[in-house]
């Protein structure tokens, strides 16, 4: 945004600082005008014909803006993505161990990214590899929705579980 003298053009349309318009003006009177008021002329929409600008405190204007910014990113929820891995041929207490700190994240609000590793021969039987994702996927079905179903990729098959929305 420029301010006063930054101001190129020589006629503006201009705001007063309580928000009434005051027409188009040349730049020179309009900084004058906020010189008087001891306030800024701050142009608010540069790309219109002629120029849009506002008589107000510049300062003040900033502050509140940087305070609007503040308040969105408090607002802001930062997802993150947590993994679980396993493997083919784990063994059902092994997996529901991991199956329950899929939900402890999901409960958290992470989502989850199911990671099934296959070494070797395994690869020859990704159906096993899909029936142990479709069972973690029941056990976690209470607390998460499938974002992304299970695909192979490389030696890695891979599905991602989001929480669900209440």
């Amino acid at each position: 945004m420029r301010i006063n003298e930054e101001i190129r053009g020589k006629e503006v349309r201009l705001i007063s600082s309580d928000g009434e318009q005051l027409g188009i003006t040349q730049v020179k009177e309009a900084l004058r005008m906020a010189q008087e008021k001891e306030l800024d002329l701050v142009e608010i929409a540069p790309q219109a014909k002629p120029p849009v600008c506002r008589i107000m405190d510049y300062g003040k204007f900033k502050y509140e803006q940087s305070k609007r910014e503040k308040e969105a990113r408090k607002k802001q929820k930062v997802i993150n993505v947590k993994e679980v891995k396993i493997r083919p041929n784990i063994e059902d207490h092994d997996l529901s161990v991991k199956t329950k700190n899929a939900v402890k994240f999901l409960k958290e609000g992470d989502k989850v990214k199911v990671t099934l590793m296959f070494r070797g021969r395994e690869m020859a039987h990704a159906e096993l590899g899909k029936q142990l994702m479709k069972r973690v996927a029941e056990i976690t079905q209470e607390v998460a929705t499938i974002e992304r179903h299970p695909k192979v990729e490389g030696r890695n098959m891979i599905m991602i579980l989001a929480p669900k929305q209440d």
